[in-house]
């Protein structure tokens, strides 16, 4: 298996400028969100289609051919709608499967607004995956995997490459975790110096299970953050690189999710979707404690949720 080097992520930083947003990190003061400590956000959410998805998604696109079937996805919606957007973009036709179960309306609603046939599935996120896999065999669409490709884990780590140049630095970075692609792809691009910490909900808990079980596990998705999160397992290259760079897997109740996204709204007047306030949890949960000085960011990864989602 291809290793992902910092060149392949610096490559994909190169390719995909100009057609994604260089999106703000905010400073937070000690006493914001109710912690003793500063905190740096990095706004992805603020992203042209609301998530990270779409510099996986482009680095995907740009860097190999696409036949005239065009491009199929599966996803819970932040990776559909950045599949969507940058095939409408460049000039290709999109097919996205949606596993019913975890379908929401506001992601299938930017799915299509972005310009995507959008094929809802029954039973679990595996057999969504197995249904997009077949189509690709079938009609020859070009198949961009949400989270097992190296152009797709490139795609995503270029997040952090940002990041630090808009930063004096961080020691620690607070990533959600589904079928690891983010992750993977920060943890290959500065994982070798900066802690990258994995945040999960006891429902989508993949990456935990996976440290401890092995990777061919199946993990059926539930909970507030099975949307975003919910990869049944991860990917081979993520798993490889993850077993190396990351350490600390942290999983939590859904109700710590709430309350983060209570309190991000609240000192900040942000709105982020439950997988970015699952990174947050981390912090205003108190299951990380940062040790003195510790420079902590928290990559705040979508936003396609109802606004008023987190509200009692």
């Amino acid at each position: 298996m291809k290793q992902l080097t910092s060149a392949d992520i610096t490559a994909a930083a190169d390719r995909i400028a100009g057609h994604i947003r260089l999106t703000p990190v905010l400073q937070l003061e000690s006493g914001a969100l109710g912690l003793h400590y500063p905190v740096t956000l990095k706004l992805e959410h603020t992203q042209v289609t609301g998530s990270f998805k779409v510099r996986g998604a482009f680095n995907n696109l740009l860097s190999r051919d696409v036949p005239d079937a065009g491009i199929v996805a599966a996803s819970g919606g932040n990776h559909g709608a950045a599949v969507a957007y940058a095939a409408t973009k460049l000039g290709h036709k999109s097919v996205v499967f949606v596993p019913r179960a975890i379908a929401k309306e506001e992601k299938l609603r930017r799915m299509r607004d972005f310009g995507a046939e959008v094929i809802l599935t029954e039973g679990s996120v595996a057999d969504c995956m197995a249904e997009y896999a077949a189509h690709a065999e079938t009609t020859g669409a070009l198949s961009v995997h949400p989270y097992d490709t190296a152009p797709t884990l490139a795609g995503q780590g270029t997040v952090a490459l940002e990041m630090e140049k808009q930063t004096d630095g961080f020691d620690t970075i607070m990533v959600a975790t589904g079928g690891g692609g983010l992750i993977g792809g920060i943890a290959a691009g500065i994982g070798d110096r900066v802690r990258v910490v994995s945040v999960e909900t006891e429902g989508t808990n993949t990456l935990a299970r996976s440290l401890k079980e092995g990777s061919e596990i199946d993990v059926a998705a539930s909970g507030i953050s099975a949307g975003s999160l919910g990869g049944p397992r991860l990917g081979e290259l993520s798993y490889t690189i993850i077993k190396e760079r990351v350490t600390d897997a942290i999983v939590l109740p859904d109700v710590a999710v709430f309350d983060a996204a209570k309190k991000l709204w609240e000192g900040t007047r942000l709105v982020g979707e439950p997988g970015a306030a699952t990174a947050l949890a981390a912090l205003t949960s108190g299951a990380y404690k940062p040790g003195k000085d510790e420079r902590i960011a928290v990559l705040v990864c979508g936003g396609n949720a109802e606004p008023h989602w987190f509200m009692d």
